[in-house]
């Protein structure tokens, strides 16, 4: 990307519309924004915000010097040219095509996607990431290794567009990344959470659900392993990992004394999860659940999206291979967490032999797709479950506090669970 001033918009009217933006990070805060680079309409713009700089992907059009942008996203035009540009990128692996027309998809708060209608009669999403990293980015490598491999268990890649621009922190003074990524687009399928809580609801039992979408777990899982690198869990990354969920149990009890009764229990299994034997490091989904899984008809079933990882991890940490029992470990708590929903409607449903089913039908789907016995892992799962519950702990403790119930309730019987 060249590093030529814009002749249009100024950063300083930018702020002012960035602000405002759904995708801007420092909400509450001033924007402090210098264009590093641009080209083909597409603007990156470093903002040194108070909670640290952040660089944005800002493609905008039309305005002037004082005049409030258009975000460019809402362009067709632009859209056909970003569509020939990833059509363009050597690591696409088929072509998008002309795009006759386009639609923002509403309500996405971190990144922007378009709808993209093509001439060939396909349907195809195209993500824009706003912010930008150095590095690539897992949800585009893990995706186009599965679409690559054959699966079917996520939407068909078409392709993903990287670039470089200007890094003063690096030693070869640029960065490269990812901008965009295309995908099918898949419209009007509820996703694996509506499906779930519609039916535990109504009291249909989940298990033929559940247990197939733990053998499409555990096809994604076999694939990835076969498509991207392996490598033994050695001393450095468990005892890494593990310090983890202490750090994470630490910050837990600061922000919700409620765990406190439980502490010492918790780190009992992340001590027996420290000793046990770990399987291999993979590339993984990351931050799993069932909002992030589609129910496509068959015999196509369980589709999988948005392979970018625990937000909150740093992106090189996101890409590195991890347990596979962490994918596991966050669809338990996605079933816990419908009967917990369930609890709190004005209507109140017991769903908690519902979940309780669900969940070992999911188990018994896993292993059977895997060919492994989850009871030799069972120290490591239920660290990693318990980790996840920690965290639901103090997320719902800061925005739902009524909810802080439904993790915690899981830390204590997962604890004494272990403990018995």
């Amino acid at each position: 990307m060249s590093a030529e001033a814009p002749d249009q918009v100024s950063d300083r009217t930018l702020e002012g519309w960035i602000a405002r933006q759904r995708w801007y990070t420092a909400k509450g805060s001033t924007p402090a924004l210098h264009t590093i680079a641009q080209t083909d309409g597409t603007r990156l713009v470093l903002d040194d915000a108070p909670t640290g700089p952040v660089l944005y992907q800002v493609p905008v059009s039309g305005g002037g010097p004082d005049a409030d942008p258009v975000d460019a996203t809402t362009d067709t035009a632009w859209v056909q040219q970003l569509a020939a540009r990833i059509d363009a990128d050597p690591a696409s692996l088929r072509p998008i095509g002309r795009v006759t027309a386009s639609r923002v998809l509403s309500g996405e708060q971190s990144n922007t996607s378009v709808i993209c209608d093509t001439a060939d009669g396909a349907r195809v999403i195209v993500k824009v990431f706003r912010v930008l990293h150095h590095g690539d980015n897992p949800d585009v490598t893990t995706q186009l290794a599965l679409s690559a491999a054959g699966s079917a268990r996520v939407p068909t890649v078409y392709g993903a567009l990287r670039a470089s621009w200007p890094d003063t922190g690096r030693p070869d003074g640029t960065a490269t990344g990812h901008l965009a990524f295309a995908q099918e687009f898949l419209p009007g399928l509820d996703d694996a959470w509506r499906v779930a809580l519609t039916d535990a609801r109504e009291g249909n039992p989940w298990d033929d659900h559940a247990q197939r979408l733990g053998e499409a777990l555990a096809e994604v899982h076999r694939t990835l392993a076969q498509a991207l690198p392996t490598e033994p869990a050695d001393d450095a990354r468990r005892a890494a990992a593990v310090a983890t969920m202490h750090a994470r149990l630490d910050a837990a009890v600061r922000e919700a004394p409620t765990v406190e009764p439980h502490v010492d229990a918790v780190r009992s299994v992340y001590g027996r999860a420290a000793a046990a034997r770990w399987p291999d490091l993979q590339r993984i989904h990351g931050d799993l659940h069932l909002g992030q899984v589609l129910a496509a008809p068959e015999p196509r079933g369980w589709v999988f999206l948005d392979f970018e990882g625990e937000p909150l991890r740093p992106l090189t940490e996101r890409s590195l291979p991890d347990v596979t029992l962490r994918d596991v470990a966050g669809m338990l708590r996605s079933f816990d967490y419908v009967a917990g929903s369930l609890a709190h409607d004005a209507t109140f449903v017991d769903a908690g032999a519902w979940a309780h089913t669900a969940r070992a039908a999911f188990l018994d789907g896993y292993q059977r797709g895997t060919g492994t016995d989850l009871r030799e892992h069972r120290e490591l799962l239920d660290a990693f479950e318990l980790d996840k519950a920690v965290y639901e702990v103090v997320y719902e403790t800061r925005n739902r506090p009524d909810w802080a119930g439904i993790p915690l309730a899981a830390v204590a019987r997962l604890a004494a669970r272990s403990a018995a």
